[in-house]
């Protein structure tokens, strides 16, 4: 009775001292400690360091952040800890990794796979390629559930179901029956979640968990993880290049630098007076919304003809059903759009995924059927988005998100620059060759390395190639498609810095798409923010960000992560409910959007 009274408020008892000392021992005692680990490679030099001599502790309840560049050695640490390194190439090769009093750099395979899930779990960065494609939702989540903890099939799903709903995610029964590709991003990250945190684990290890995912949903995950770290004491090891993620979720940042920790200190310490050089790089690196000084008024349009014009632009692709295969839904990807892009503007387009804003860039390109008109130049698009002549095509080039896949691997970079001029017949092949030197050194790249491959390149590297290549046939027109959103925060920069050099020399007019709110606001001269394929509020850059008008836009807004631990978010209203959706039967369709001009040109739905 005595230790019921001392643990529920009341005075303590001299021999209760002990018990609260151990109590406090056990609170400071970390949950996970890695001493000098190193992690290498076999080459045929011998072994190569990609992880070098990394320290650091974690208690029960923080939240570390490991920041750094590609090749940082950031997720190589993560793998190491969960001992996922591909054998025999990668391996620990000094220090050791202990979780609680086992050494799991010691632990033998059965072991660990024990540990896995039940002690330590994993968030990856892409949930469709972590998820089996062929099994229900429920079905995952209970097998992950039983190869820890021997429990017959109902309860095993009705643990999953809970799991399922603790991460929030609506209609969790319907859930536990539909597969993968039935959710949307968000959904199956929450899954993922849901998965990793069923047997409460001591550590939770999220992988650049929000990379891949529009800035609402990510606000939903980050408050989500939050909340569930509140409730569980979870330790979490967060990963991630994106600093204003680290701002808002960690309690201490570990920075790497080529398998090096370059700085450890608290968020707040970081942020404020880092004392390395290349923090503050990464730092300053980093976009931030209301960076760049508002404009007095709004670009007035221009005289000209525009370089190209989209007026009541409809996409819809028929969906078949039924025994004789007839149309009975579409889904209504672009609605009634129209907007203009004048020559040497930034036009930008934002939006969640599937708001139809890449859509209306193949739309463009004549790579979709349409209705309406999109008129380039002085050319009109044929509305079966199929013989676009090869003239169009010279006025118009796209970069894509993953340069790497936009590259023929077998293909030097010299070949690939090049390879416009070769389709359109433009000059020999000394000039080709000249002419694709030229680009590389136009985008900061080394004609020396013309006749290297792909591989031989860092992402932003082949990004630069990929923009070279779009600038060969000289178009108007460049539609930029989420081309930074894979990038490292000062490649980021760097590219972006480069778009602008290019454009000023060039003036070529850019189509920017992206999701990254900090971005578009650095970059763009307009913005239309699309919703469920129609464009809800149009206008300047400083009118869209300084006075957003819309609630969809002013909420993309708000969830964007600020780069300032100090900054305190207003609350704001959770999402509930499915998502609305584009898909209607045939004959029916969304409201159509109405926009009102509420001065100087600042267009918004009504």
């Amino acid at each position: 009775m005595q230790e019921v009274a001392t643990r529920s408020g009341a005075a303590a008892a001299p021999d209760a001292a002990p018990d609260a000392a151990l109590d406090a021992a056990a609170e400071a005692a970390p949950v996970l400690l890695v001493a000098g680990l190193t992690v290498s490679v076999r080459t045929e030099a011998g072994l190569k360091p990609l992880v070098e001599n990394l320290s650091f502790t974690l208690r029960r309840g923080e939240t570390l952040a490991i920041a750094g560049e590609s090749g940082s050695g950031k997720s190589m640490t993560s793998l190491a800890i969960m001992g996922l390194l591909p054998p025999p190439a990668v391996r620990v090769t000094a220090g050791s990794i202990r979780l609680g009093q086992t050494d799991l750099t010691a632990a033998p395979e059965a072991q660990m796979r024990h540990v896995r899930g039940d002690r330590i779990a994993m968030i990856f960065q892409e949930p469709m390629t972590s998820l089996n494609p062929v099994l229900t939702i429920g079905t995952q989540l209970a097998e992950a559930i039983r190869a820890h903890e021997p429990l017959p099939r109902a309860e095993a799903r009705r643990r999953a179901l809970a799991a399922l709903t603790a991460v929030r995610l609506s209609q969790p029964e319907r859930r536990m029956h539909q597969y993968p590709h039935e959710l949307s991003g968000g959904m199956r990250q929450r899954v993922m979640i849901a998965m990793a945190l069923a047997l409460r684990p001591e550590v939770l290890i999220a992988d650049e968990p929000t990379t891949a995912l529009d800035v609402t949903v990510q606000r939903e995950v980050l408050d989500l993880l939050r909340d569930l770290q509140r409730d569980l004491g979870t330790a979490i090891i967060l990963i991630t290049h994106d600093m204003g993620v680290v701002a808002e979720m960690a309690d201490r940042v570990i920075v790497m630098k080529s398998g090096r920790m370059v700085e450890q200190a608290p968020v707040r310490q970081l942020f404020h007076a880092p004392t390395e050089p290349y923090t503050r790089d990464l730092l300053a690196a980093v976009p931030r919304m209301g960076a760049r000084a508002a404009a007095a008024a709004p670009a007035p349009l221009p005289a000209a003809e525009p370089v190209a014009r989209l007026s009541d632009v409809v996409v819809r692709f028929p969906v078949r059903g039924g025994l004789l295969g007839r149309t009975t839904l579409n889904v209504h990807a672009v609605e009634h759009v129209s907007f203009d892009i004048a020559r040497g503007e930034t036009f930008a387009l934002v939006g969640e995924s599937g708001c139809g804003k890449s859509t209306i860039a193949r739309a463009i390109v004549g790579l979709v059927p349409h209705q309406g008109q999109i008129t380039v130049g002085d050319h009109v698009l044929s509305a079966h988005g199929r013989d676009a002549p090869k003239a169009l095509r010279r006025k118009v080039q796209m970069v894509f998100q993953d340069p790497m896949a936009a590259l023929d691997p077998r293909m030097r970079v010299g070949d690939l620059i090049a390879e416009p001029l070769l389709i359109h017949g433009i000059g020999t092949a000394a000039d080709r060759r000249a002419e694709a030197a030229d680009l590389l050194r136009r985008v900061g790249l080394s004609p020396d390395q013309i006749d290297r491959y792909p591989h031989e390149f860092s992402g932003g590297q082949r990004q630069r190639i990929c923009i070279a290549r779009a600038l060969a046939l000289k178009p108007d027109l460049i539609i930029a498609d989420e081309s930074v959103s894979a990038l490292d925060v000062s490649v980021q920069a760097r590219v972006l810095a480069l778009l602008q050099e290019l454009q000023q020399e060039m003036g070529v007019a850019y189509l920017f798409i992206s999701h990254d709110m900090a971005v578009v606001d650095s970059i763009s001269d307009r913005v239309a923010v699309m919703y469920l394929g129609q464009i809800v509020e149009m206008g300047s850059r400083a009118q869209v960000f300084g006075d957003p008008r819309h609630p969809y836009t002013q909420r993309l807004i708000e969830a964007v992560p600020v780069p300032d631990p100090a900054h305190q978010r207003r609350p704001s209203v959770r999402m509930t409910g499915d998502l609305p959706n584009p898909v209607h039967p045939v004959g029916s369709g969304p409201e159509r959007v109405i926009l009102r001009d509420v001065g100087a040109g600042h267009l918004v739905a009504i």
